[in-house]
């Protein structure tokens, strides 16, 4: 039976990448909602993108890695650089693409894995929105900067439902192959949470 075995949770490779990809997004936010200045609110914008979006894309990425490991594959976080710089020029101009990286995935791999392993970091986004969106509707409270109401529920079930889209390499094209009720399901719960968001 094939079975790989890290010894370590994190390699010193994809600690730096997972940092660098952590970083670049969350100056890129912080340029997109203050403008990029060496000012105490630029800091304070780079701190609160990383608590909300950083951590969206870091619970995404190592959900995939953590169900792909648990099925015996190599599983490491690996950044694009190209993409992470592409995505810095283009916050000083006002827009957001980031394909910050992957998980590169390895091992005993068929449909129906690939579709769970695919799942789990859409997941996880929806998870982490709706924790948000209970604190929000139990407390009262949201996690706000300026204009951006809500960030971390609005990017969580972005970041899901824009991954659930159905082509190329995204989630949604392996999870709706796998199982088509499920992906139905994660579609509709990631445009509710949307909508509420609202």
């Amino acid at each position: 039976m094939y079975k790989t075995v890290q010894h370590s949770l994190f390699s010193e490779r994809e600690a730096k990448d997972l940092i660098k990809a952590w970083l670049a997004i969350s100056f890129v936010f912080a340029v997109l909602m203050t403008g990029f200045s060496l000012s105490l609110r630029f800091y304070y914008a780079i701190i609160f993108s990383s608590l909300t979006v950083g951590i969206a894309f870091i619970a995404h990425e190592l959900s995939h890695r953590t169900v792909a490991r648990n099925y015996g594959c190599f599983a490491e976080f690996r950044s694009f650089d190209s993409m992470l710089v592409l995505a810095i020029i283009m916050s000083f101009f006002g827009f957001v693409f980031i394909a910050p990286g992957a998980v590169v995935i390895s091992g005993p791999v068929g449909k129906g894995r690939n579709g769970k392993i695919s799942m789990a970091g859409p997941l996880a986004n929806l998870i982490l929105a709706a924790i948000f969106l209970l604190v929000q509707l139990i407390f009262g409270f949201s996690f706000s900067y300026g204009s951006y109401k809500n960030l971390p529920l609005t990017i969580n079930s972005w970041l899901a439902l824009f991954n659930l889209i159905p082509v190329w390499n995204f989630d949604g094209k392996k999870i709706l192959a796998w199982n088509r009720f499920v992906y139905g399901i994660m579609v509709a719960v990631a445009f509710a949470i949307m909508f509420l968001s609202y």
